[in-house]
């Protein structure tokens, strides 16, 4: 019998995320994946700002950048009838202009999938030596009132294994065994359409030296393509669209054929090419009807199937697993009422259906799905999504209301507008800390954090509460130096105000002004959070 309080079923980024995140939190898992390893194919490459605030956070960010691709790659997105042959746009997408890089101090970064897990992996083993067992799949699941039993099956031998676990997380993406067993439904439009990806090797040197993109975006009349950018020499990624309207099938597509089209996209006849790999793929907007299902949680693809436009698939499972692994840390711990755990749908629904059907617009502007005489650029939402990658604002009983309204916005995918209003994220202000810069990003990510704007020895006093999970504090002008002189202003706060922290980087909670009792304000606001009574005494 395997006994663990957390399974998660799946080792792509988001279950590695997750178990990463359990770790960092103090929680025991144990991460089950069918397959022999993590991944060969580069699929996912793009990791927006906000994902890489929370890689930054749990100290991954450098590793990945190291190892993903050169990041002068990341700023343009070019259509051409063909590599070597005539150009027709180029457009600059809106995440990497000056005001997308005032808003977080964590850039997007490409970083394809096939290099991403094994950095995830080698982390996740570090923090929890044997908790990763590959060649192993769900093959049984059922929930009482205290948990979840169920059988694993060795994909090799065929041997089985039963386990208990307090939670599984499924992230066992987009035909989800997990999801299927709990018998919940999707809402969307499923297989828009069909394409396959080729993972190939050829070197592209002279023809995109000179113009680094993520995306060239081939325009034929017999062939509709895209090279996806992984290391901008020699590996690529090959997404041929819409395969019927062409006439390609599974079976005419060839290793042979496949080569002869990169050729022909290239625009040079007698290219070296080597294949690596061909994989599949019907595209879809799908959204899972509920996340939760008593003990059981879906996280990334499971719970949610975007369009590839924008690249926002993987970003949003990731942060499903930021945004889950806290509050079940806090269950674990015996902090929280186990109704914290509802929150996660609460807040996390919503926010992938937008994403989703935005997702899905960008991809009907440019319109990959048909033939057509002309190239289309897509609408000014596409790679300009500011609001959807910082603008989420949550509402759910993990977040304790201030009486105020969120910021205006005149139109919430492109437009962000920092603030620290109770379940936004809580903005990048440049900080001092120890004489040494850092950001209020850098602040947050493994435990709640209190920011208070003066009057520390009272914060202090509250924050050291008897019955108060652990609390960072820091106070501005004794801990923290606001450089800028623009904190409390981004934050809405004045003298003596507090702001809480949640441990995914959302504001939990926040008081403008100096409250008449700050320790029994503070413990309220836990009450609320937790579901129970928090704060007795000064520690």
């Amino acid at each position: 019998m395997l006994e663990t309080p957390v399974l998660i079923v799946g080792a792509g980024p988001v279950g590695l995320t997750a178990a990463i995140a359990l770790s960092q939190h103090g929680v025991r898992s144990v991460l089950v994946e069918r397959h022999p390893s993590t991944s060969i194919a580069p699929k996912a490459r793009g990791i927006n700002a906000r994902t890489m605030e929370m890689y930054r956070q749990m100290g991954i960010e450098d590793d990945i950048r190291a190892a993903g691709m050169p990041a002068r790659y990341g700023k343009m997105i070019l259509w051409a009838e063909s590599l070597a042959g005539k150009e027709i746009n180029r457009l600059a997408p809106g995440r990497g202009s000056a005001a997308s890089l005032t808003m977080s101090p964590a850039g997007n970064c490409g970083c394809s999938q096939d290099i991403l897990e094994p950095i995830l992996r080698r982390h996740a083993e570090a923090l929890a030596p044997g908790s990763i067992r590959f060649n192993t799949e769900l093959s049984d699941l059922r929930q009482d009132a205290s948990g979840v039993s169920g059988t694993l099956t060795d994909a090799v031998n065929r041997d089985t294994i039963p386990f208990r676990a307090r939670y599984v997380i499924g992230a066992d993406g987009t035909r989800s065994f997990v999801r299927d067993t709990l018998g919940i439904g999707r809402t969307g439009e499923r297989d828009i359409y069909d394409s396959v990806n080729l993972h190939i090797r050829a070197d592209l040197r002279p023809w995109v030296e000179d113009r680094p993109a993520a995306l060239y975006l081939i325009e034929q009349p017999d062939l509709r393509a895209t090279f996806l950018t992984v290391n901008g020499t020699d590996r690529w990624g090959f997404l041929i669209h819409s395969l019927s309207v062409y006439g390609f099938t599974r079976e005419n597509l060839t290793p042979e054929r496949c080569i002869a089209l990169v050729r022909q996209a290239v625009g040079v006849p007698e290219l070296p090419v080597e294949l690596v790999g061909v994989s599949f793929w019907n595209c879809s907007a799908m959204v899972a009807d509920r996340f939760s299902d008593g003990n059981v949680f879906l996280v990334g693809d499971s719970a949610h199937e975007t369009t590839p436009s924008g690249g926002f698939g993987m970003n949003l499972g990731v942060q499903d697993a930021q945004n889950l692994a806290w509050k079940m840390a806090a269950v674990l711990h015996g902090e929280a009422d186990a109704a914290l755990l509802d929150s996660y749908d609460a807040e996390r629904r919503p926010h992938a259906s937008d994403v989703v059907r935005t997702t899905l617009l960008n991809m009907q502007s440019f319109d990959r799905t048909a033939r057509q005489a002309e190239a289309k650029l897509p609408r000014k939402e596409f790679l300009n999504e500011r609001g959807l990658i910082f603008g989420a604002c949550y509402k759910s009983a993990a977040v304790v209301p201030d009486g105020s309204n969120p910021p205006a916005v005149s139109d919430p995918v492109t437009d962000y507008v920092p603030s620290a209003h109770p379940g936004c994220r809580a903005p990048h202000v440049p900080l001092t800390r120890k004489g040494q810069p850092v950001s209020t990003i850098d602040l947050f990510g493994r435990g709640f954090v209190l920011l208070a704007a003066a009057h520390g020895a009272v914060w202090r006093t509250a924050a050291s509460q008897r019955g108060l999970p652990r609390i960072d504090l820091h106070i501005l002008r004794e801990d923290v130096v606001d450089t800028e002189g623009n904190w409390m202003d981004v934050y809405g706060v004045e003298d003596g105000g507090a702001v809480l922290v949640r441990p995914d980087g959302y504001v939990a909670w926040r008081v403008a002004t100096l409250p008449n009792d700050p320790a029994r304000a503070l413990a309220d606001a836990f009450s609320h959070l937790f579901g129970r009574q928090a704060g007795t005494q000064a520690a």
